[in-house]
Parts: C-alpha cells; sequence; structure tokens
C-alpha cells in the first residue's frame, strides 16, 4: 500500500526534501530545542517518563471515542495530511483523528509517536486552505518533535491540579509548567511557519487566524485592519499596559492570535522565507552537526534585534537603560502614571488617565 509520498499535492507547491525543522523554528524554539537534544542523557529520560505518562491510554481513548482520518473517513483530511508530510518530506505519516468539540483547536501529541487531534469545530470553520495550513501547522510540530514536550506539559499541568494541596509541590511543578508554556508558546510561532511552507498561501493561514478570532464573519472581517490591531497592542499604552501584556499571557498555551498574525507576516516578508522557497535551507543530515553555542548566539540576536525594533513602552526603555539615556526615574514614574502618581509627592495628575479595563488573559484554545 502507497504510504502517501507518491501523491502529488492537489495544486503545484514547492516541495522541500530533507528540510530540517531549523528552517522554520523561531529562534527561541530552535535554541531549547538543539540545546535539549544535545544533553546526555535526555532520550533515556523521557523514556522512563514515557512508562509514567497515560500515552497508552491516550491512544486508546481516541481510537475508541473519535474518528480516524483516512481514505474512507474525512478522505479531504487524509490529503491534506500526506501532502503536508510530502511537502515538508516527513517519511511517516502520522496518524490523525477528529474529535467531537465545538471548541476549534488542533493538537499534536504523543511520546513514542506523534498523533494529531482536530475538533470538529476546527472543521466547522476553516475553509479547504485555512484548513490545509492548520495540518501543516500539527506536521511541522511533528517534524519538531515538539509533541514529546507537548505531552509532558499537558501531564505536568494535570498533575499541578492534582497535587495543589501539597504547597511547595505545586510550587515546584508550576515552576516548570510556566517554563515550558513560554517554550510552548514559541513553538506554536514555528509551527505557523510550517503551515506557510505547507499551504503556501498566506492569505489563507491570515484568513485563518482571524477566524480563530473573530469566528465564521470572514465578511466582517479585514486582514490589513486585524494586523493594525497587532501594532496597537505591541505599541498602546503606557508601562502598565506592558507589565498587564506579560500577566495576561502567562497562563496561556498560545500566543495571542493577532500577535501570530504580525509574526507570520514579518516572516514571509523575510529574507529567510524566500531563501526556504528558492531551495536554500538546513537539511536533516546537517542536524548532528548543529552548533549549541551558534543557536543560542541567533537567538540573542533575534531578541536584541526584537527589543532594539520593538514600540512596547517597556522594551523602548530596556532600550533607554542599555543606551544610558537619562532621567530614567522620570519617565518611569511617568510611564506608569496613575500607579505611581498618588505616591509620587508631585501633586501631578496623570494626563493617560486611570488604568484601563483588562481582560483576565485566560488561555483560548486554538490551533
Amino acid at each position: 500500500m502507497s504510504d502517501g509520498h507518491e501523491q502529488v499535492p492537489s495544486r503545484r507547491r514547492t516541495r522541500f526534501p530533507g528540510i530540517s525543522s531549523r528552517a522554520y523554528e523561531h529562534p527561541a524554539d530552535r535554541s531549547a530545542l538543539v540545546a535539549l537534544r544535545k544533553l546526555t542523557g535526555f532520550d533515556t529520560v523521557f523514556k522512563a517518563l514515557s512508562g509514567l505518562l497515560p500515552e497508552r491510554s491516550l491512544r486508546l481513548l481516541f481510537l475508541s471515542d473519535s474518528v480516524r482520518v483516512s481514505d474512507e473517513q474525512f478522505a479531504h483530511l487524509n490529503d491534506m495530511l500526506r501532502d503536508a508530510c510530502y511537502i515538508l518530506d516527513l517519511e511517516k505519516v502520522p496518524p490523525m483523528y477528529v474529535n467531537q468539540d465545538p471548541v476549534p483547536n488542533a493538537m499534536c501529541i504523543g511520546l513514542d509517536e506523534p498523533i494529531i487531534v482536530v475538533t470538529t469545530g476546527l472543521l466547522e470553520l476553516l475553509d479547504e486552505e485555512e484548513m490545509r495550513a492548520v495540518v501543516g501547522h500539527e506536521v511541522g510540530h511533528a517534524l519538531s518533535g515538539h509533541s514529546v514536550y507537548r505531552t509532558i506539559l499537558l501531564f505536568l499541568t494535570s498533575l499541578a491540579v492534582r497535587v495543589a494541596w501539597i504547597p511547595l509541590g505545586n510550587l515546584a511543578i508550576m515552576a516548570i509548567v510556566t517554563a515550558l508554556r513560554e517554550w510552548f508558546r514559541k513553538s506554536e510561532l514555528s509551527a505557523d511557519r510550517a503551515g506557510l511552507l505547507v499551504g503556501q498561501d498566506l492569505q489563507a493561514s491570515m484568513r485563518g487566524l482571524m477566524k480563530l478570532a473573530g469566528g465564521h464573519h470572514l465578511h466582517e472581517m479585514n486582514v490589513d485592519a486585524f494586523l493594525k490591531q497587532a501594532e496597537e497592542y505591541e505599541a498602546g499604552g503606557d508601562l502598565r499596559d506592558s507589565v498587564l501584556k506579560i500577566l495576561n499571557v502567562l497562563p496561556r498555551s498560545h500566543p495571542f492570535t493577532t500577535v501570530r498574525a504580525a509574526e507570520l507576516k514579518r516572516w514571509a516578508e523575510s529574507r529567510d522565507f524566500q531563501r526556504i522557497m528558492d531551495g536554500h535551507y538546513p537539511r536533516r543530515s546537517e542536524d548532528k552537526d548543529t552548533s549549541v553555542t551558534d543557536s543560542f548566539r541567533e537567538s540573542a540576536s533575534h531578541y536584541a534585534g526584537h527589543v532594539k525594533s520593538s514600540k512596547d513602552p517597556l522594551m523602548k526603555l530596556v532600550t533607554d537603560i542599555a543606551g544610558g539615556a537619562g532621567d530614567l526615574g522620570g519617565r518611569v514614574r511617568r510611564g506608569f502614571g496613575g500607579f505611581t502618581g498618588a505616591g509620587s509627592g508631585s501633586g501631578s495628575t496623570p494626563k493617560d488617565g486611570p488604568a484601563r479595563e483588562d481582560g483576565d488573559g485566560a488561555s483560548g484554545s486554538t490551533a
């Protein structure tokens, strides 16, 4: 029986033979993964953990209570899955399941072998090209080896709830969960890039993200206006808003949708993306020679550039501190406005008014 790699995608798309996940991984995601893969005994530790994790139970659960995608069931999804694996040159096509859930979501989990799960809510929300980008997103997770760490995160999150009554135990677990969530959010940016490499349709990727934020009403939405929201989110407000942004994102598994859209558009317009499309990208055969030091250096360079170009008030302050700007104390007091105005002794009233009321930052369930 064919493994699906002989099937040509439904429209002509560039294929990337032997592509390494390093080609599309976000710098922070990439450096973390390279470092983990280089650790002596790391694989042994995770294999030992696999005996404690309910992975076998999870596989049986999806097999018994979801619909497995195949040529006989959800055939169009099966074609998309094989196309995505063909384009990214993933040798073994992972099993995919459709799960009855009105919340639009998709995930790639598993320690020994990745499993892809999509919800009925997502299928009903997205059109074919938008869905193709999501399938590519999940195949990107599989190629990067993200499913292992994501499964560990799911297990630890569940464990944290069970041991919440043990103060120190819960604190220790939540510290790990918080760190994994930060990596998890960066891994989503990597997988968005993989989805674009598979779908090769930036507008479809943008539409899919807009629908995750605003639902079916695509005729009421506009990509340019949606991206302007991301600019307003990054640049708007004062230092209070910068702090609230950090607090709002901490409990989330995914970055905010407008941020994902803006990040993906920037990457699609970059020289790195064009080089991949032209066939110039790192190969898996070179992964063993990857330098941890070089990877961390690339990540540090990326963040230095991000901080320098950011319009966020807190990032601007960091840049000014690095540049030795004067009267930083005054800038901080003005930046925090109403939080510091009452106790400043100056008697001045903040010009920007009281702090606005923000949401609770609860985690949204998104692909």
